[in-house]
């Protein structure tokens, strides 16, 4: 049917959900924005956070905690391939902020290492 998506998502052992019918999914991608997914969403491939996965049909609504995964998007099929439900009680804003701080952590320390390179160069001119 054109106007419902077919939700299906997968991990390594087994096929965790099947949806034939939904008319909305709705999930949390890696920079931490909400994407909601209606029929004839235009295609689409993005890295998801572990948190809720949450569908609507026109009888139902339903969710389910997952882990990080990849979500396709096309032709009216949403595919999320994930390593399983959520094993953690990390919530997805502690997750984004541990992020962060690896990020900048690792920032600075190319930083200090630039610097630290152009300082002993620095000796090594004034030797």
């Amino acid at each position: 049917m054109a106007g419902t998506l077919q939700l299906t998502v997968l991990t390594p052992e087994r096929v965790l959900l099947s949806v034939d019918e939904a008319v909305k999914v709705r999930l949390r991608l890696a920079d931490c924005a909400w994407l909601s997914i209606y029929p004839n969403h235009a295609p689409l491939v993005a890295e998801t956070l572990a948190g809720p996965l949450q569908y609507e049909t026109e009888i139902e609504a339903g969710d389910v905690e997952l882990g990080e995964g990849i979500l396709c998007v096309i032709h009216n099929r949403v595919d999320v391939l994930t390593r399983g439900p959520q094993q953690q009680d990390t919530a997805p804003e502690e997750i984004e902020t541990e992020r962060k701080f690896d990020r900048l952590a690792r920032q600075l320390m190319l930083a200090l290492g630039a610097h630290a390179e152009g300082g002993d160069r620095e000796q090594e001119r004034t030797a």
